[in-house]
């Protein structure tokens, strides 16, 4: 039996072959950052060259940055365009985010909603369990918004969203308010709130006495929307796959 044989009996895959495979170096230069000590797995500082591991389980940093690492993973951001619904494909016909990758092979899931007026980010993914626990209300992640509001906007309001703001479907908290712009009876407004419900900023909004006139969602997490173009669809890059993995492993299973 040869070398390579007799390794391919072994469990789990090399560590500097995962870490060329996830385009962080080449596998001498990955051999490179083993034995300087910037390279950790699940917590534990690695400097012994040919150590193996489990990708599909394994959270593997380099200088401290977490590395996704597990093969077949794929996580997207798209900008979505007014009009368009939030579902993989619509009986109705009218466009959706399933038509925005209608070219990839891959199942995919979209976490979260945005309703049909609103643009913005949406993230999807082939990990059906991580867009579950992305999504799901109970589980708060932060999401940034800017609108166009019909104003003028009080100056108390931001205080008085923070303080919370009583709904029909109970009590909603912004974590952050401000005015970008107001000119006369219109104003640009940013606001992170952390709740997953219906339509729930146009809701806030409205209920404080500033209807919404256009929304667009800017961030998700520590995703932003960035310089996508509206309709446009982009893989997250190294960075920003890293801080979702992280985000995932704070939230509850």
């Amino acid at each position: 039996m040869t070398k390579s044989q007799s390794e391919g009996l072994l469990p789990g895959i090399r560590l500097q072959k995962v870490l060329a495979a996830a385009g962080v170096a080449s596998r001498r230069a990955a051999e490179e950052l083993i034995a300087t000590g910037r390279v950790s797995v699940d917590g534990a500082v690695v400097r012994v060259q040919g150590v193996r591991i489990d990708p599909a389980r394994a959270v593997v940093r380099v200088d401290g940055e977490r590395i996704p690492v597990a093969p077949g993973q794929v996580y997207l951001a798209l900008n979505k365009l007014e009009g368009t619904v939030s579902t993989m494909n619509d009986p109705e016909g009218r466009p959706s985010i399933g038509d925005m990758v209608a070219d990839r092979n891959e199942r995919l899931f979209h976490i979260g909603r945005l309703d049909i007026e609103t643009e913005g980010l949406i993230l999807m993914t082939n990990d059906g369990e991580a867009a579950h626990r992305l999504a799901h209300p109970s589980f708060g992640v932060p999401k940034l918004y800017r609108a166009v509001v019909t104003g003028p906007v009080p100056k108390d309001i931001g205080r008085r969203l923070r303080a919370g703001v009583e709904l029909d479907d109970g009590m909603v908290t912004v974590d952050d308010f401000r005015v970008i712009d107001q000119v006369g009876k219109e104003a640009q407004i940013e606001l992170t709130i952390h709740v997953g419900r219906n339509r729930v900023v146009r809701r806030l909004m409205a209920e404080v006495g500033l209807p919404v006139r256009r929304l667009v969602r800017l961030q998700f997490g520590p995703i932003r929307l960035g310089r996508l173009h509206p309709g446009g669809v982009r893989l997250l890059n190294q960075h920003e796959q890293g801080a979702l993995l992280d985000l995932i492993d704070l939230l509850p299973n």
